[in-house]
């Protein structure tokens, strides 16, 4: 196991003080990948090795390349846990709940409080890796969706959906229950509201900037069924008007569903859902809709049906 100091290295090939000036931050993105500070010390001391074995001369972002590497070796590490132990609670590289002050934990362990409390952390370990990485870089680290595809080789429209569905969970098993029933009372507004087709009620419930994304499936499903004149359903569409008009007078069979914990909505014919409605919700408005057809990516879901009431 590492001990974090990289001030020698064989050969002398590569400036140590480089790498040093990125030390932090990888470790910083490697812990919370993996909840662990001896865990992230160990990959980012593979991405030195890494670096040290392939130069620099084509290295033009030397931040970017490091936190690409130490990104797939914990994607690896991730993997290779497969049914092993989960980490426990108790674990000494883990901070302790609520504690905040870094006298109180190991020093990696402190680099994780300030934005990835021992909840989220508990929800992290639940998450696919490929869920994971794309969360942490994206949510945590604000990295590009087209930078993450690569690392866990698909698409960026896909890499969006692990990382909405990673936030969807996390999101549902740490919300308080009032906060999840005051998203459940808007998601049923929206759709009476579209049953109904009253377009003004519609507007009111979407954010400003709200985004409308859909699969393929979903896009061609819903251009084969559409009545001449009717607005057809993009790939992606912004604005809350833009947004409305595909939803008004339509859901006439959607149902309220919890969708990845998160309350969402489904078209379900026979209890099997055929398209899911994932919605993302901040200060009382709708920011973001999913609509997913795909039976892969349904299949990726998990959709719960409340009882009514």
């Amino acid at each position: 196991m590492s001990d974090g100091n990289f001030s020698a290295h064989p050969g002398g090939a590569f400036p140590a003080e480089q790498f040093e000036a990125h030390r932090d931050h990888l470790r910083a993105v490697a812990f919370r990948m993996l909840g662990s500070a001896s865990e992230a010390d160990d990959a980012v001391q593979e991405a030195w090795l890494r670096l040290h074995r392939s130069g620099t001369d084509e290295v033009a972002n030397l931040g970017g390349w490091l936190t690409t590497v130490v990104s797939r070796v914990c994607l690896d590490m991730l993997r290779s846990r497969g049914s092993r132990r989960e980490v426990p609670l108790d674990q000494p590289d883990r901070p302790e709940p609520g504690s905040t002050d870094p006298r109180d934990v190991p020093e990696s362990a402190a680099l994780l409080a300030d934005s990835v409390g021992v909840a989220m952390l508990v929800v992290l370990d639940t998450l696919a890796p490929a869920e994971r990485l794309a969360f942490v870089l994206h949510d945590l680290f604000a990295v590009p969706f087209d930078e993450i595809a690569p690392i866990v080789e698909r698409s960026p429209a896909a890499t969006r959906q692990l990382a909405s569905r990673a936030r969807r969970r996390i999101q549902g098993a740490t919300a308080p229950r009032a906060d999840l029933m005051r998203r459940r009372r808007l998601v049923d507004a929206f759709l009476a509201a579209s049953r109904e087709g009253r377009f003004d009620d519609l507007l009111a419930l979407l954010d400003p900037d709200v985004v409308l994304r859909a699969d393929d499936v979903a896009v061609a499903t819903a251009r084969a069924g559409a009545a001449h004149g009717t607005p057809a359903l993009a790939h992606e569409l912004h604005g809350p008007h833009s947004v409305a008009k595909v939803f008004d007078g339509r859901a006439q069979a959607a149902r309220t569903v919890l969708v990845d914990g998160m309350p969402g909505a489904a078209w379900a014919p026979g209890g099997r859902p055929r398209t899911v409605f994932a919605f993302t919700i901040e200060d009382d408005a709708i920011v973001e809709i999913e609509v997913v057809s795909d039976p892969g990516q349904l299949a990726a879901l998990e959709v719960t049906f409340p009882d009514a009431g």
